[in-house]
Order: structure tokens, then C-alpha cells, then sequence
């Protein structure tokens, strides 16, 4: 659970900025990409992490500027990706306008489920988008797209730092 708000700008900050590589990194074509029939998107995917910003943090009752959880997914990938860039600096924008580390412990029904203080909202929040750009990458792999690294080189950037990648077992 955070519990102050810089901790949190300071997470969101590096979590946000990979989850944006990963949207930047999409392609219109690659949208369409799947496990299998059926199955969401790439593009359902990475819309579905641009509207989460919206739902996750609006059951605690902060209102900020994003995409809710129905709008239409885009069919560019750039207007996904700049649709996140936007609800982040929204998010952010709105978090330190309107709370202090306090608010983190005030408890909020959660997705009419369970009660959460708005630090563990936060928390579920970050987790979310790291769980889908988990999937993202697997099916940008299958699309043939680069996936930018996010805690360390991907396969294709090790040559840019002079190093060659770990052997693929």
C-alpha cells in the first residue's frame, strides 16, 4: 500500500513511463493480434490499461480527466498511447491537487466488492498495468514488434550498450 503520495509519483513515474514505451512501441496493424479467436487484443489490451486509470482510481471518488471504462477502442495505435500519456499527467495532476498523504488511508468501496483505503486503489492500480504489459509483450513478440525494455535491455537493445544479450535457452 503507498503511504505518501510521493511514493506514489515516484513509482507511477517509472511504471507509467514503461507502460507508455510499450504503447508508443505499438503498431495499427499490431492492434488486431492474438492468442487466439476470441481472446482480447493487443489493441483490447492496451486500451483496456488506458480506461483502468479511470476505473481503478474513480472508485475512490477522484476525478480527473480519462477515458472510461466503455468508450470505443481506437483503431490507431497512436491515439491509445497518447490517450494514456494524457490520463496519466491527469492522474498525477489531479492526486497532488486534491490529496495528502492522509487521503491514502481513507477507505473506499472498492468495485462494490470490498473495502480499500485509496493507498492500496494505488497499489491495485500499478499492479494492473504490470500484469497487462506482461501480456502486451508476448503478443507484440507474436506481432513482430521490438518490445522496448523496462527493468533492464530487451533482447534487441543489449548491441546499444555494448554488450551482447544472454544466450536464449
Amino acid at each position: 500500500m503507498f503511504m505518501s503520495i510521493e511514493s506514489f509519483i515516484t513509482t507511477w513515474e517509472m511504471e507509467g513511463s514503461s507502460t507508455q514505451k510499450i504503447l508508443d512501441a505499438l503498431t495499427d496493424e499490431s492492434l488486431q493480434q492474438a492468442v487466439k479467436p476470441n481472446d482480447r487484443t493487443l489493441g483490447g489490451i492496451a486500451w483496456h490499461l488506458v480506461t483502468a486509470i479511470g476505473s481503478i482510481v474513480g472508485e475512490t471518488g477522484l476525478s480527473f480527466d480519462a477515458p472510461g471504462r466503455n468508450t470505443t477502442l481506437p483503431t490507431s495505435a497512436k491515439e491509445i498511447a497518447d490517450a494514456y500519456r494524457s490520463a496519466s499527467v491527469s492522474l498525477l495532476n489531479a492526486i497532488k491537487e486534491n490529496w495528502t498523504d492522509q487521503s491514502l488511508f481513507v477507505e473506499h468501496k472498492m468495485f462494490g466488492q470490498f473495502d480499500a483505503p485509496a493507498g492500496i486503489a494505488l497499489t491495485i492500480l500499478v499492479n494492473h498495468q504490470i500484469h497487462h504489459r506482461g501480456q502486451m509483450t508476448i503478443l507484440m513478440r507474436q506481432a513482430d514488434l521490438v518490445v522496448p525494455g523496462m527493468y533492464g535491455p530487451a533482447k534487441e537493445e543489449w548491441s546499444l550498450i555494448g554488450m551482447e544479450p544472454p544466450e536464449i535457452k
